[in-house]
């Protein structure tokens, strides 16, 4: 990772309280960026800015409820009134909360991933975007899944949004490359090792099928979403917009 230098640069990571998203965060705040994290748990999101301290970056946080518009206004708001710029927005905040038929998925169910899985990049994504137009400069990077692009049984609610959220890098990347030099990219992990996957990694008949499905026979580790995210977030990416960095230990070369 030393390669990758974000020294001042600013960079928002939605989720960034636990799992891929608290890696991310620790993995800028290393790499030299002003770190901003939004999550909904203050007291998860003191420690991660406290970590970031520890090992001598800058980091803070914006407490922000992605199914509320004015908390995702506020996001950006404090980050302005803090830094003055935006140059990156890591969507990664996502839910998949429930796992049923989709015959039992209620519309409030739909609603409320819809919200937080796309509506919420949407509007943070644009508004950003407007910011980093000035600058002429800008990376956005979505968090998908390769559930976007393959179905995930029972989660149709997630797999709708995560594919959806794809396309949505694909039209945000053609209208403003050219003009405004702000790439926008996804990653599609498959399953990887954090506290969201660890009931399904510790059942053991989940856990043999999802690695029989898995080419490379084991689940990702956080730091390679990172070193993921390093790469579309720097110079070496600025040729690369629209596209899908799979991470995913060859699922979909099936």
């Amino acid at each position: 990772m030393e390669v990758f230098d974000f020294r001042d640069k600013v960079v928002i990571v939605t989720g960034g309280s636990r799992g891929i998203g608290k890696s991310i965060a620790m993995g800028f705040g290393n790499a030299g960026a002003n770190v901003i994290i939004a999550a909904r748990k203050i007291e998860a999101l003191k420690e991660v800015v406290k970590e970031i301290a520890r090992t001598g970056g800058h980091g803070s946080y914006v407490e922000c409820d992605l199914t509320k518009d004015d908390d995702l206004h506020g996001l950006i708001e404090e980050t302005m009134k803090r830094h003055g710029t935006i140059d990156v927005l890591i969507n990664n905040a996502g839910i998949s909360p429930f796992i049923m038929k989709s015959e039992e998925v209620t519309k409030e169910m739909w609603e409320e991933v819809l919200q937080v899985n796309l509506l919420a990049p949407f509007l943070l994504s644009r508004e950003a975007a407007k910011i980093m137009m000035k600058n002429n400069w800008g990376r956005i990077i979505n968090i998908a899944s390769v559930g976007g692009m393959v179905g995930f049984q029972r989660q149709i609610a997630y797999s709708a949004t995560k594919g959806a959220l794809i396309q949505m890098t694909k039209v945000m990347s053609i209208e403003w490359s050219r003009r405004y030099n702000i790439t926008v990219n996804a990653i599609a992990p498959a399953y990887i090792e954090t506290d969201l996957t660890e009931g399904m990694r510790a059942s053991k008949i989940i856990s043999e099928n999802l690695l029989q499905r898995t080419p490379m026979g084991r689940f990702g580790k956080p730091d390679e979403i990172v070193t993921a995210v390093f790469y579309l977030a720097s110079e070496f990416s600025s040729y690369t917009t629209g596209t899908v960095l799979y991470v995913d230990g060859g699922w979909m070369a099936y």
